[in-house]
């Protein structure tokens, strides 16, 4: 019977216009047409509706407009930033089961952006978003314990949680990962399974596992010595931007390994990687001035006039086609 009287009081909303029905305990009548109402208008960029339809919804309880409502607190969007009022709104949902605002929650936490730093209940909230096989959670566990953040120091325990995000696609898990068989931390080191996951990485266009990659055929670790294969990488990489790849790519057009031996083009990607570097700035330093101590002497005024030329007309294509 009480189905049944549900039923008929939703119609008299429908086809009398009625005011909302919320039943005994806070739950609507309508909450799926209430949430749907409020994600029209976010779509349309409405914000201050949607903020305005979804607070009664997420207060009855609504986990996906409790998530909405955390966002748009965090991001202030259609509502003043607040993010106080953002973490309690994940906290709802998350508690809810949601696995977004879990993963929410844990990077608020672990980064202490937007809520005190909290590192213990980053891994609470990260383990539960992984349970529910969320790729980032099960790489940002593997990170915390790669670092001893919020947990003991832990190499191995990281690899298996890199492993599960890089079995899921994740790149930076399968780069991370890569560098564990390559360093043997926290696994059985071997170049071979390091080649492997630096490539799927690789593939799917991480610039720095393409460097990598780039140095095992360089260096014949893990796969067959091939300069042709590495110079290719160290382009894709270097066409992203990644310096180390810029002067790399260099150094191989100096020494004619893999390309064309070619003075111009050699000064060229080793002038365009000087704009480079971040926390590899001094590798990058050293081997771009190897690369123009190797060509600069031997190169007539006109070519270095052509190289600088190139590298100018490469930094304004964003290094594509140079």
């Amino acid at each position: 019977m009480p189905k049944q009287i549900a039923i008929f009081c939703l119609l008299l909303v429908v086809i009398l216009g009625l005011p909302l029905v919320v039943l005994p305990g806070g739950k609507s009548l309508t909450p799926d047409i209430d949430f749907k109402q409020g994600l029209a208008a976010f779509e349309q960029g409405d914000y201050a509706t949607a903020a305005r339809i979804w607070g009664p919804v997420a207060e009855r309880g609504n986990a996906r407009a409790q998530y909405y409502l955390g966002a748009m607190y965090a991001y202030g969007k259609g509502v003043p930033r607040d993010y106080q009022q953002a973490l309690a709104w994940y906290s709802r949902a998350a508690e809810q089961g949601d696995v977004a605002s879990q993963y929410n929650l844990a990077q608020m936490y672990r980064t202490g952006r937007r809520a005190p730093r909290d590192y213990a209940a980053a891994v609470q909230w990260y383990k539960r978003a992984a349970a529910q096989d969320l790729a980032p959670a099960r790489y940002s566990l593997g990170l915390m314990h790669e670092r001893g953040e919020g947990v003991p120091r832990d190499d191995a325990a990281a690899a298996r949680w890199y492993q599960a995000a890089a079995e899921q696609g994740h790149i930076p898990a399968q780069h991370n990962l890569a560098l564990l068989y390559r360093l043997g931390k926290g696994v059985a080191q071997d170049d071979k399974l390091a080649a492997q996951w630096f490539r799927r990485a690789a593939e799917q266009g991480d610039a720095s596992a393409q460097y990598n990659l780039a140095m095992l055929y360089r260096q014949g670790q893990g796969l067959a010595r091939d300069d042709k294969a590495a110079a290719e990488w160290l382009r894709r990489a270097a066409e992203q931007g990644y310096a180390l790849a810029q002067s790399g790519l260099g150094l191989m057009y100096a020494t004619g390994e893999g390309v064309p031996e070619d003075a111009v083009y050699a000064h060229m990607w080793a002038n365009i990687a000087a704009a480079g570097g971040g926390e590899e700035k001094a590798r990058n330093s050293l081997l771009r001035g190897h690369v123009l101590n190797l060509v600069e002497q031997k190169m007539t005024s006109s070519q270095l006039a052509r190289a600088r030329k190139l590298a100018r007309e490469c930094v304004r294509k964003q290094y594509k086609d140079c």
